[in-house]
Formats: structure tokens, C-alpha cells, sequence
């Protein structure tokens, strides 16, 4: 069950890049801040109903792993967006789930065998066929790229390192995300102009709140930490591919052949790690 909470967290960030697109008449950061403020709110709440607000109250180290975790990577990829093409630097940010799976290994001490690199290099290769469809490097990008990279690594380090702390409680994510909004907000007003959105991209921020910078936290967070981290690090390199198809379903970009070739690749590799044997 608890893989199967990393799985719907995959899902639901799946969603991201359309939401993203309803709310693109806001600055970056301001989105984060606001997304993530909805997220906090609402976890709050939740954690008020059920008498569990204790769980905010937890080491220095805990808040150093969730608010550098998800503030972090939001920075880093946020920062990717502005300074590269955003396909090229959206697909260099999901080195993530390759690194998560090769970060088990020497992190967590779990058997990493042939039979997992073989799934992630099968999923790598669907997302190097979406990069191939746009790659446009440029020396002016490389920073760009570094910061989509640095995010990759961050993102990966946080979900690997979940795990060594089982102990914090899922619901300490809620404070996670309040603080990440508090360092979002302070940035958007030392360096973004404050823009009041309009209803719709209003709309799309809050279902950001409340999925793919919200709920999905708290499901890859419970999946990391008594999940398979190796299986669901290769599942994950469905989300830009499915990401890809809701866009093009949603007519923001079209669908052909070879987004069809990187989704297959993507799903056998998932399979091969899901039937990868147990070691001795």
C-alpha cells in the first residue's frame, strides 16, 4: 500500500505541467508561494481535526531535510524554467528518478541488480526520445540546465533520505510546506513583480495547492519511507510522458508516434523492475 501512495503522488504530478499552464500569467515564484500556502493551510486543518499538530514539532534536521527538500527544488526548477527551453530543462529535471534509483543503492544499502539498471535505462531512453523531439542547446542555456540538474539531485537526495528519517511523521510535511511558502514569498517580493491573478489561473493555483504541490507530498513521502524506492524511481519517469499526453489532450501539444514509442518504453520499464527477483 504504501508503494501504491508513491504511485498516486507520480499520478497527480502528471497534472503539473497543465496546471502550470493555467497559472502561467503569474511569476514563478509567486506560484510556488501561493501553491504551497494552500497546501499548508489545508494540511493544517486536517492535522487539527485529528489532534496531530505535535507532529510540526520536530528536530532541526527533519526541517533542514523537508523545507531544503521541497523549497530547494522548486527554486533550482523554477530557476531552470527561466533561464533554458523549458522542454529541455523540464526532461533534464527527470534525471530525478534515475538518481533515486541509483542513490538506493549506496544510501539505503538496498540490492540494486541487473535487472533494475536495465528498467531505468529502458525508461531513460523514453524520456531521451521526448528530449530528442526539441533539443536546442545553446551555451547560454548551460546555466539553465545546471539549475535543472542541481534540482534532479536535490529532489532525489530528499526522497532517498526520506527514508532515514521513518521516524518524522508524514504529517510534518505540512510545516515543510509553510515554511517552503514563507522562503517563496520572501523571494517573489525581493525579485518578481506581485501580479493579482484572474479566476482561472486562481483556479489552477489552488488544484495546484491541493495536488502536485500539495497532496502529493504527503503520498510520496509515506511511499519513500515504506515503499520500494527503487521500483518507484522508475515508475516516475512516467510522469513527463504522461504529462506530454494530458498536454496534448489538452491541445497545448500534439500527441504523434513518438511520444506513443517513449510511453511504452517507459511502462516496460516499470515492469522490468516490478519483476526484478528478490535478492538471497
Amino acid at each position: 500500500m504504501a508503494t501504491l501512495a508513491g504511485v498516486g503522488a507520480i499520478a497527480i504530478w502528471s497534472l503539473l505541467a497543465v496546471l502550470s499552464r493555467g497559472a502561467a500569467s503569474i511569476p514563478p515564484l509567486q506560484i510556488t508561494a501561493m501553491a504551497f500556502a494552500v497546501s499548508a493551510v489545508l494540511g493544517a486543518a486536517v492535522l487539527t481535526a485529528r489532534g496531530e499538530l505535535a507532529a510540526l514539532r520536530q528536530k532541526p534536521i527533519a526541517w533542514l531535510h523537508g523545507v531544503g527538500g521541497l523549497f530547494g527544488y522548486h527554486a533550482c526548477y523554477f530557476a531552470a524554467l527561466a533561464t533554458a527551453p523549458a522542454a529541455e530543462a523540464n526532461l533534464i529535471n527527470y534525471a530525478w528518478p534515475l538518481l533515486i534509483v541509483v542513490f538506493s543503492a549506496p544510501v539505503l544499502g538496498l540490492h540494486l541488480s541487473r535487472w533494475h539498471v536495465a528498467g531505468v535505462l529502458t525508461g531513460l531512453a523514453g524520456c531521451l526520445l521526448l528530449l530528442a523531439r526539441t533539443a536546442d542547446f545553446s551555451a547560454g542555456a548551460l546555466f539553465g540546465y545546471s539549475c535543472a540538474f542541481a534540482a534532479a539531485v536535490i529532489w532525489a537526495l530528499y526522497s532517498v533520505l526520506s527514508r532515514r528519517l521513518a521516524s518524522v511523521p508524514t504529517g510534518a510535511v505540512v510545516g515543510f510546506c509553510g515554511a517552503s511558502a514563507i522562503l517563496a514569498a520572501w523571494a517573489h517580493f525581493a525579485f518578481e513583480p506581485t501580479v493579482i491573478p484572474d479566476w482561472p489561473a486562481l483556479a489552477s493555483v489552488l488544484l495546484l495547492g491541493i495536488g502536485p504541490v500539495g497532496g502529493a507530498f504527503f503520498l510520496w513521502d509515506i511511499g519513500m519511507k515504506r515503499g520500494d524506492p527503487r521500483l518507484l524511481g522508475t515508475l516516475a519517469y512516467a510522469t513527463p510522458v504522461a504529462s506530454t499526453v494530458i498536454l496534448g489532450l489538452a491541445g497545448f501539444t500534439e500527441l504523434t508516434l513518438l511520444v506513443l514509442t517513449a510511453a511504452i518504453l517507459v511502462v516496460i520499464g516499470g515492469l522490468i523492475v516490478r519483476v526484478a527477483p528478490s535478492p538471497r
